[in-house]
């Protein structure tokens, strides 16, 4: 049996949670706070009644509505208005706001903006449990509208097949925004899909605070035992709209009068009263509250803004990478010309294969992801040998799931681990779009720079095999418009193993990309370990007439026209940039001072591409030395056709990228 002190607690939090809210609305409608707010009132009992069935190391992921869910969880509520009046002093220093609230000491992975994005976390941080065998289990909360996105399908299968620690609650209140459960559902109860997943549904009454913790503590015993996660269904409602903004139009108010007349404060009040509790003891708990809100804005509103600095930081951790490393005792080199040990030729996938095997060796924290990963090495043989060397633990076969695969890595690297996820095609990247942008490289930042996001995505990209356009893109732009996140693109056996075994030591989020075309490319690699910074540009040849710039298997063409037109008495100096972000623009400035003339080539489409990121910052930098326009060729701009007559005159050549430097040197 629970002690009295429990019970009260659970009513002070409930309490807590529902003048939180009330004080925020009235706060947002005087203009005193501003953005947006998902008002929790009405659902206090399921928020209360998890947080309670589970230990205070235990994690949590959360939703849009996670006032509640934090509060429960164990904030306290000064720095929580602080942080809706986006103030220094707030949780998240007033960059997460009331979409984004977490405090991670306490467990609390976070509020999320965006409609299931929390459950594929929830499922890395239930892996991170599994895999340290730490006990720990993690609540995951979504509403009904989250049910039907396929985050939710692919996590849960995931959770399923792999039988994490994680309690799965959906807060079904009746409606995703205006459009009710019963226009979004074929079923009647959202837990008839458990049994799909391999999981136990539970039905609860989530107007009942009891009722709540009662089945949550039956799911958390059995995630301990390592029977794998349950689905709990809590039926509730909330007071008041989706948002502030919403005026209820889509529901009556005798629907709204019943569900009050069940109202989970009011009941829990009259058991304790039934059970020893006296209405003196709840006065006073009452009265408390109304103190630490009157406080808890009075907080807010003394707290200073954040200094205008902080707009920038927070987005890296942005310790002196390669000064750690050496402190470790690795290698840490520029490029291969400052090798002066012993080298043999390797391929490509070699290079990589290695770079995984010794990350996997030195720590302990490194996981493997993706779909065929284990037996047959993923897409291209990179991680083959691996599964049979470490162990289907530590080399993980997933299902077919790219939201699920990042979201775990997200999840799993916030909670202790280094994932290394694959997603086989970077085609399939826009699958997980959502838990690689606006979760993987938004969370240190929204957290207010006290989240750490070690996590590697491999893929790869790049024509030349007739894949046609959805296996085919380079889509690397894409994500040079992603603050937080790191873009590495090596085209050297030598460069690949370096950055790799760096990006996987990184504490930020890394988007790993190889070309498919290259892999069996050969060139000199040590036997011994060492590592190659992210951001640091390479000089792959020197020269004086012309800078051409060029990356992944575009400079592998770049080098072949360079030595075309060194036939011709025409010295290009080529660079490799070898990271799109950070991008070493200090380098590329260094040749163009000298040089004078830039081409700058890519394998995406022109239009968007990388090199009008990379020209733009020559213009800025270096105008004055320019002799003539800059020069970028790049795919055209159509899909990948798969005629290979087509695919191969639809990039630049190394006889065009020859050619555009003729023509630029007779302007």
């Amino acid at each position: 049996m629970e002690s009295k002190d429990k019970f009260l607690n659970m009513y002070r939090d409930m309490v807590r949670i529902r003048r939180f809210e009330e004080t925020v609305s009235d706060l947002f409608s005087q203009d005193r706070i501003r953005g947006t707010t998902h008002l929790y009132i009405g659902e206090e009992a399921v928020a209360v009644g998890a947080c309670n069935a589970i230990n205070p190391d235990d994690y949590i992921t959360s939703t849009h509505r996670g006032h509640g869910h934090c509060i429960a969880k164990g904030a306290t509520l000064d720095k929580m208005m602080a942080e809706l009046f986006g103030k220094i002093t707030g949780y998240c220093k007033g960059k997460g706001g009331s979409l984004h609230i977490a405090d991670l000491t306490a467990g609390n992975l976070g509020a999320n903006g965006i409609v299931g994005g929390g459950i594929p976390i929830a499922v890395g941080s239930g892996l991170t449990a599994k895999y340290k065998n730490t006990g720990k289990v993690t609540v995951c909360f979504f509403g009904d509208g989250a049910a039907n996105t396929g985050a939710f399908h692919e996590a849960l299968n995931l959770a399923g097949v792999w039988k994490l620690p994680v309690i799965f609650v959906c807060e079904n209140n009746l409606y995703a925004m205006s459009v009710p459960v019963k226009e979004a559902f074929p079923i009647q109860d959202i837990v008839e899909r458990a049994p799909a997943y391999g999981m136990p549904g539970v039905i609860v009454d989530g107007m009942d605070v009891l009722a709540v913790k009662e089945a949550v503590e039956e799911a958390a015993k059995r995630a301990r035992r390592g029977d794998g996660p349950t689905l709990i269904e809590c039926k509730t409602y909330r007071y008041l709209g989706h948002s502030k903004s919403d005026p209820r139009a889509y529901r009556t108010k005798e629907e709204e009068s019943q569900w009050k007349e069940r109202d989970p404060i009011k009941r829990y009040k009259q058991w304790l009263l039934g059970n020893g509790v006296t209405e003196e003891e709840i006065k006073k708990i009452d009265e408390e509250v109304e103190k630490e809100i009157e406080e808890a804005v009075d907080f807010a509103e003394k707290s200073p803004y954040p200094p205008l600095e902080e707009i920038t930081k927070d987005v890296y951790v942005e310790e002196d990478f390669a000064e750690l490393e050496r402190k470790k005792g690795t290698k840490v080199v520029n490029g291969i010309d400052e090798w002066d040990g012993e080298m043999r030729t390797i391929t490509y996938r070699e290079a990589l294969n290695e770079a995984l095997r010794e990350e996997l060796k030195r720590d302990e924290n490194v996981v493997l992801m993706g779909e065929d990963i284990a037996l047959y090495g993923g897409a291209y043989g990179v991680t083959r040998g691996l599964w049979q060397e470490f162990g289907g633990e530590r080399v993980r076969n997933t299902p077919i799931s790219e939201a699920a695969i990042v979201g775990c890595c997200v999840g799993s690297s916030i909670t202790g681990l280094r994932p290394v996820g694959e997603i086989m095609y970077i085609d399939f990247i826009g699958l997980c779009m959502d838990q690689l942008v606006n979760q993987g490289a938004k969370i240190r930042y929204m957290f207010g720079g006290k989240a750490r996001v070690p996590m590697v995505i491999r893929t790869e990209g790049g024509c030349g095999r007739s894949s046609g356009a959805h296996h085919a893109q380079s889509l690397e732009s894409w994500f040079l418009h992603t603050p937080g996140l790191k873009v590495v693109m090596p085209a050297t056996p030598f460069d690949a193993k370096g950055l790799l075994k760096a990006a996987i030591r990184e504490d930020n989020p890394v988007l790993f990309i190889e070309h498919k075309m290259i892999y069996n490319s050969q060139g000199p690699v040590p036997p011994e370990e060492y590592i190659i910074p992210l951001g640091v540009a390479d000089v792959k040849r020197e020269g004086k007439d012309v800078t051409i710039i060029a990356y992944s298997r575009m400079l592998l063409f770049a080098l072949q026209a360079a030595e075309m037109l060194s036939q011709e008495g025409i010295e290009a100096e080529v660079i490799d940039p070898r990271t799109l972000v950070p991008l070493d623009i200090d380098t590329i400035t260094e040749s163009v001072r000298k040089t004078n003339r830039v081409v700058i080539v890519h394998e995406g489409c022109k239009t968007g591409g990388a090199g009008a990121e990379i020209g733009m910052k020559i213009q800025e930098e270096v105008f004055d030395y320019l002799d003539a326009p800059i020069v970028r060729l790049g795919a055209a701009d159509a899909p990948v056709p798969c005629s290979r007559y087509l695919e191969d005159n639809s990039i630049p050549r190394p006889e065009t990228i020859a050619e555009a430097v003729r023509n630029l040197l007779r302007r």
